[in-house]
């Protein structure tokens, strides 16, 4: 199947591969040095490989916390459970190549907006919230965007990608810019294997299961280009991902 990859993703994941290359040359000679170094050196190695073990632990943890969280509390779309989108979903997997599908979870989060996909223990899973999964009924078009554009990060391997190159992480806004042209690859996937759910995947993400139905999307778009101000701009460069008007604008420009 084909869709449209963000000009920006592959370019920007260069960077993050070339950083990171860089920065495990820099690691292994500062250990050099520090092995060098007598007791001294010896004992920051050891402060070094703590810490560095801390922050794999910790990173280690919260996927932990949120896989058992999915399979403890989570409604597993399946055979029996909401079929008609299993259905779908599998179609959809099986349009992108993809083998393996990840188990398909929703998550009941006090009426959130989300849908996630992460990947532990090599096996990708996908959850969405329940506020999202709500149109299942009455708007599918408008949910399997959101499934597809998970999908999508499964298929471009973003969470393997993103594991690899976290050294690159240390580089100022790198890794948000590379995420941010993964969501827009993403809606991409999503505009593509979607029908009229191409603007109303995002537009739900913005105005949750009830009131996106009313929102007029021309307006709303204009009225976020009157209040795109320098601020606004500055705290786009720490996101992860992009602001929902450019994500919406972006897949209206696929049609």
């Amino acid at each position: 199947m084909e869709y449209k990859v963000n000009p920006k993703e592959n370019g920007y994941f260069a960077a993050r591969v070339v950083f990171t290359v860089i920065a495990w040359i820099l690691i292994v000679k500062f250990c050099s040095t520090l092995g060098s170094s007598g007791e001294l050196g010896g004992a920051t190695a050891a402060v070094v490989i703590f810490y560095a073990a801390f922050i794999a632990a910790f990173v280690a943890f919260q996927k932990i916390f949120i896989v058992a969280y999915m399979k403890g509390d989570g409604i597993a779309v399946s055979e029996r459970q909401f079929p008609e989108v299993y259905a779908r979903y599998l179609a959809m997997a099986a349009k992108l190549g993809i083998k393996k599908v990840p188990p398909l979870f929703v998550l009941q989060q006090g009426g959130a907006l989300n849908a996630f996909a992460i990947r532990f223990s090599r096996r990708n899973y996908v959850a969405v919230y329940s506020d999202v999964f709500a149109v299942h009924e009455s708007d599918p078009d408008a949910l399997d965007f959101v499934l597809a554009h998970e999908l999508g990060h499964v298929r471009r391997a973003h969470m393997s990608k993103a594991f690899w190159t976290l050294p690159s992480a240390v580089v100022p806004f790198l890794a948000a810019a590379w995420s941010r042209a993964c969501e827009y690859t993403c809606d991409n996937v999503g505009a593509s294997l979607t029908g009229s759910g191409k603007s109303n995947g995002l537009a739900l993400l913005a105005g949750g299961s009830e009131l996106y139905r009313r929102i007029d999307l021309p307006a709303y778009l204009e009225s976020v280009r009157l209040h795109r101000t320098g601020s606004v701009r500055f705290v786009g460069l720490f996101m992860s991902h992009p602001w929902l008007p450019a994500r919406i604008e972006n897949v209206r420009a696929q049609r």
